[in-house]
């Protein structure tokens, strides 16, 4: 914190007065009385939105709660006629002839309250049943003329004892009102059984006295009330009774909605935003704020321009002197009259004026000739640090000796240093760190020659690489790295023959580099450790661990594949260790 504080003083050091009289003004008034302003128009538009919201969530309460009433009143009535035991008893009689049907018709009607069962007096109320003794017309008609219409299979389907159904029936016969939209509460007439018949109670709703009621509330904010994705109330006038539902279309105008399951009709209740909302209302105040603003920026920011003014002449003109001196010559400043704290630095940079002078000779000239000396001694001692690890020498030397091997006919002997002279090229020719995977493998199959020369019986290899992962490029002496450690940490500590497989090959966008050993192997703790530090290759570890071959190609692998690397250590003690490494493939 204190480093971040001391590099942002330095940095306002850098600044000009007038930009310092700027950041003044904008971050000691402006902005605090733009955050100011800022809260005061949130906390007004945040208070009325809740009041908005509030609002609109009451309204939305209050249409649920009409529809429900209106609907929970059939209900009742419903229930009434769906417990009545006589007019099951009517429904079920197995009548001699039509005339008998009429005369218990008539008698029916005349001797109960049926009719004043319907207490919201706009509602019409129809009886169907599949009995083939009653003659279908009036309040009774037959259950065949329903078997087509949609509520009915509804019905059926759900398998609920009642529910409300909207529809738009122009064709269905046995409808009782005119071909209009309807509202049907329909209930199983099934209190008392299930009975010789099959019976249905359907009352049918005034869709227009509903749809009245609800507009009769005068809310401001349009209300919809959809079901099925159709608008079937609105308190907005347009709905005719005569035609089909509309599909709702203004979900972008919805601010508040709000679902309800009515005798199982689920329904949505949307509430759009009004033709004057509290933005509007801000609006009206916006002259006023504009006002205030004009105040709070214009005032201040007229003063700092006056202040401003006053410091920045004087300071530019010291700053312009400092800027004209040339061969480390400072000139004294003339007319100083001021008597201000800018007056008094003018002056005292007078008198110091001849003092600089002489110790920017003094210091500053033997500074500069110190440092070109230290310059041209690190430029020597770089010419002679790079002629000592100049490794040609030992190139040559590999050679001799394979040429007296040739001489002597020690063939084998010749073809080992040849090989090794191939690999030490590699280690010191670092022209290029990515390689392709078959150049690579060559390296590999060079050390395992090598090797194998060494060992004798003891080492065997085989290397197999798919063609398709020939080209692929991975940093140089990967490979040969991990193909080192299972010889010497693996073969090496054996005494019965082993066997070291490299395999490299893709599997499906991965390109795998598989080297196993049947050498002495690790205890899991030590694969543990092993497999840790591979994970979390770094410079720090480097610096830190003694055997750093592993983590070097690790890391190599890490940065060559942004981190995309992962590795696999799998083996026991006695049998062995398998690592995997996986990269992205690149398709060619």
């Amino acid at each position: 914190m204190r480093f971040i504080l001391e590099k942002f003083t330095r940095q306002i050091d850098n600044f000009t007065i007038r930009k310092k009289m700027l950041f003044i003004y904008i971050f000691c008034m402006l902005l605090p009385i733009m955050l100011t302003d800022g809260v005061i128009i949130y906390t007004v538009l945040h208070t009325e939105a809740q009041l908005h919201r509030s609002e609109m969530e009451d309204v939305a309460d209050a249409v649920n709660y009409q529809i429900f009433y209106d609907v929970d009143t059939v209900s009742k009535v419903a229930k009434s006629i769906y417990a009545n035991q006589y007019i099951n008893e009517f429904l079920e009689t197995e009548y001699e002839d039509p005339f008998d049907y009429v005369i218990h018709y008539q008698r029916f009607f005349k001797d109960t309250l049926f009719q004043s069962a319907d207490m919201t007096g706009s509602s019409v109320i129809t009886l169907y049943t599949d009995n083939s003794t009653i003659v279908s017309g009036g309040t009774v008609r037959s259950l065949d003329l329903l078997k087509g219409s949609d509520w009915y299979q509804e019905l059926d389907e759900k398998g609920t004892g009642q529910m409300l159904y909207f529809a738009y029936e122009p064709d269905i016969s046995g409808a009782v009102m005119d071909q209009e939209r309807h509202i049907y509460f329909i209930r199983k007439m099934n209190y008392y059984g299930g009975g010789q018949s099959e019976k249905l109670l359907k009352v049918e709703m005034d869709y227009s006295t509903i749809n009245r009621k609800l507009q009769n509330l005068n809310y401001d904010m349009p209300v919809y009330i959809c079901h099925g994705g159709k608008i079937i109330f609105s308190n907005r006038g347009g709905e005719n009774i005569g035609d089909p539902y509309e599909k709702f279309s203004f979900s972008r105008e919805v601010e508040y909605s709000k679902k309800s399951n009515i005798y199982g009709a689920e329904m949505e209740i949307f509430v759009l935003r009004p033709e004057t909302d509290f933005i509007g209302k801000l609006a009206e105040r916006l002259p006023m704020l504009a006002l205030l603003v004009s105040i709070n920026i214009l005032f201040p920011l007229i003063m700092v321009l006056l202040l401003n003014r006053s410091l920045t002449v004087r300071i530019s003109r010291l700053s312009s002197i400092f800027r004209n001196t040339e061969d480390e010559n400072l000139i004294e400043i003339e007319d100083v009259s001021a008597r201000d704290e800018i007056g008094d630095l003018m002056r005292n940079y007078n008198r110091m004026a001849s003092r600089i002078k002489t110790l920017v000779k003094i210091v500053y000239k033997n500074r500069i000739q110190e440092q070109e000396m230290t310059v041209a001694r690190q430029k020597a001692e770089l010419l002679a640090l790079r002629s000592q690890i100049n490794p040609h020498f030992l190139f040559n030397a590999l050679e001799s000796i394979r040429m007296h091997s040739l001489i002597r006919k020690d063939k084998t002997t010749a073809e080992m240093v040849e090989k090794l002279a191939v690999m030490q090229r590699q280690y010191v020719d670092w022209g290029e760190d990515l390689v392709e995977v078959g150049q690579e493998m060559e390296i590999v199959r060079n050390y395992m020659d090598l090797q194998q020369y060494r060992f004798g019986a003891r080492l065997s290899y085989e290397l197999d690489v798919e063609k398709e992962c020939q080209h692929q490029k991975i940093p140089k002496l990967t490979i040969v790295t991990f193909t080192e450690n299972a010889c010497v940490h693996g073969i090496e500590q054996k005494t019965v023959p082993g066997w070291v497989f490299v395999r490299v090959y893709r599997e499906n966008e991965e390109l795998c580099i598989e080297v196993e050993d049947t050498g002495e192997g690790m205890t899991e703790k030590k694969l543990n450790s092993m497999w840790r530090k591979m994970e979390n290759a770094s410079i720090e570890l480097l610096e830190n661990e003694k055997g750093v071959g592993i983590i070097n190609a690790c890391l190599r692998l890490k940065m060559m594949s942004n981190d995309k690397v992962r590795f696999e250590l799998s083996g026991e003690e006695g049998t062995g260790v398998t690592v995997l490494i996986r990269l992205p493939f690149i398709e060619s």
